[in-house]
């Protein structure tokens, strides 16, 4: 028994001691991993250089014709015809109805015949004067007939003064009954038909023309926005282009107008319920896309913000605070993280005004797998402005201080785009 009890107090013992040398090698290499560290990660970065941006707001709009007439009769009478094509173009003074002219040819007929007779009783008492002024000098006559002889004179020359005013009105009426484009532009459908009896200044429109090239499109910004820019101005972080202010137009559809516009003017007072005040910009359409009452969003550019930074909105995320936050990659390849100041959009990127610095490498794929501290390999890669996307390894030089970044244009309540 002895042996055999031995026996196994010794394989019992070395196979205690086979177990303390594999846990103690087991807790040296989690030493050694704890020591290393996390393995390096490989992330794609953007290098950050000042740029020159176009500073625009991108409001909310409508198109209006820049001249609007509705066309109403100015006498009475019966519709004859229609005399141009409705959805067509018409010049000023184009004839657009024809009203039975008998009446008013019969009226202008008669006025001309009062005229005529109110003019032939003016010679005879124009002799009558001119005789009783002789005779009076020899005193063969009173003064009181030759009195009475100036004030028939008198009479008979207002009467043809009245004759004449009275032939104007006919004639006019009887033009009147040609009722013509008041302005040029484009003309709506007719409301009435021939046949149709029409009255002096009724209410009824007849029609409308609309001036649409050029046309004007409006647009509302609020009077918040408005201080928010003069002070920009004031503190020179924005530098204002000038009173010649172009203009962009994008449509319905998303697509951008091919016109540029000019801006006209400003209202000089705030809405007291909507606290916003509207512009006005005008836009050559030579091709009648625009019609009035279109929604459309302009594009106003407000001043140039200069040695300006701008980041990839991939590259940023939020705090549990709130704030804007970035992962960077330092001179050592250590992972930093800041938090940014954004002023607004700048397309698919941020306009930051404070946390980043020139030659400052951002990361815009990877960050979340690595956190602070931590070493990374990273690789230089370029942006597609116009999707947000990563197009691939960063080729040519890079932008230097003061250089032009392109970007495009959208969002609210500010978007910006880069000045070429």
């Amino acid at each position: 028994m002895f042996p055999n009890q031995y026996f196994a107090a010794g394989a019992f013992g070395r196979s205690l001691a086979l177990v303390l040398i594999f846990f103690l090698a087991a807790c040296g290499q989690d030493q050694s991993a704890q020591k290393a560290g996390p393995p390096r990660a490989d992330v794609s970065v953007v290098t950050l250089r000042p740029t020159s941006v176009v500073i625009t707001s991108e409001l909310p709009g409508r198109t209006t014709a820049s001249l609007t007439a509705e066309v109403r009769p100015q006498v009475g009478g019966i519709i004859k015809s229609r005399l141009f094509e409705e959805g067509g173009e018409v010049k000023a003074g184009d004839a657009l109805y024809q009203i039975d002219p008998a009446t008013y040819q019969a009226s202008l007929d008669s006025a001309v015949a009062s005229l005529q007779k109110a003019e032939a009783a003016v010679p005879s008492a124009q002799a009558k004067v001119d005789r009783y002024q002789n005779l009076a000098k020899q005193n063969a006559v009173s003064k009181q007939d030759l009195d009475d002889a100036l004030a028939t004179l008198a009479q008979a020359k207002a009467d043809v003064a009245s004759a004449k005013a009275s032939v104007e009105t006919a004639r006019i009426n009887l033009d009147y009954t040609k009722i013509t484009a008041p302005i040029g532009g484009r003309i709506d459908k007719s409301s009435l038909t021939p046949g149709a009896l029409v009255t002096a200044s009724q209410t009824t429109v007849l029609t409308t023309i609309r001036t649409i090239d050029p046309i004007n499109v409006d647009v509302t910004e609020s009077s918040t926005n408005l201080l928010a820019w003069r002070k920009a101005i004031k503190e020179g972080r924005l530098k204002f282009a000038g009173p010649d202010v172009s203009v962009k137009l994008k449509l319905e559809n998303g697509a951008t107008y091919p016109q540029l516009g000019k801006f006209a003017f400003v209202e000089s007072n705030v809405s007291e319920s909507t606290g916003t005040f509207t512009l006005r910009a005008i836009f050559p359409n030579p091709d009648r896309l625009l019609l009035p009452g279109m929604y459309v969003r302009a594009i106003i550019e407000q001043g140039v913000a200069e040695n300006s930074f701008v980041v990839p909105q991939r590259a940023v995320t939020r705090n549990t605070k709130g704030e804007a936050t970035a992962m960077f990659v330092g001179k050592e390849g250590k992972v930093e993280q800041r938090v940014l100041t954004i002023d607004r959009n700048v397309g698919n990127n941020w306009l930051v005004s404070s946390g980043v610095q020139d030659g400052d490498r951002v990361i815009v794929e990877g960050m979340q797998r690595v956190r602070p501290g931590q070493d990374v390999t990273a690789s230089e890669v370029t942006i597609d402005e116009n999707t947000g996307e990563i197009r691939g390894p960063r080729q040519g030089r890079q932008l230097g201080s003061g250089e032009t970044q392109t970007a495009a244009s959208s969002g609210a309540p500010g978007a910006s785009r880069s000045r070429k």
